[in-house]
């Protein structure tokens, strides 16, 4: 053994676009800053970032999505996880709260109103994505 920690796992984040407006969940214990967010969670052995974040999503939010494309991948500058995104369209389901310990709320949220959500600004491959795809 030569002492040294595994690598954090990764955590896979759904940025899930629907009718112009994209899911936020805001955690029951804030990391910092960090408080509202896209579905996310620990990627479990064996698993893909797409899988794990079309499960995450439905752990977290009660809806089923479908991973479209990755958007890319990063330390996160708050909390010094490992974070890969992926573009999830919605495929069926209403939103709602679905893990009571983990998640306070969720939130259908326009373009315009991430930064009230997200202040200190998204992944610069994440916002190119939604100003794209959550244009009116």
């Amino acid at each position: 053994m030569n002492g040294s920690a595994a690598p954090a796992p990764w955590v896979a984040g759904a940025v899930v676009a629907h009718e112009g407006r994209v899911l936020l969940v805001r955690r029951r214990v804030a990391e910092g800053q960090l408080s509202w967010q896209f579905p996310a969670g620990k990627v479990e052995p064996g698993e893909s970032f797409e899988e794990a974040a079309v499960r995450e999503t439905k752990e977290e939010a009660g809806v089923d999505v479908l991973a479209v494309a990755p958007l890319g991948k990063r330390v996160h500058p708050i909390t010094g996880r490992r974070v890969s995104y992926t573009a999830c369209e919605l495929a069926g389901g209403t939103a709602y709260v679905a893990d009571v310990d983990e998640i306070a709320e969720v939130a259908w949220v326009a373009l315009s109103e991430i930064p009230r959500y997200i202040p200190y600004g998204l992944f610069e491959p994440v916002q190119r994505h939604l100003d794209v795809v959550l244009q009116p």
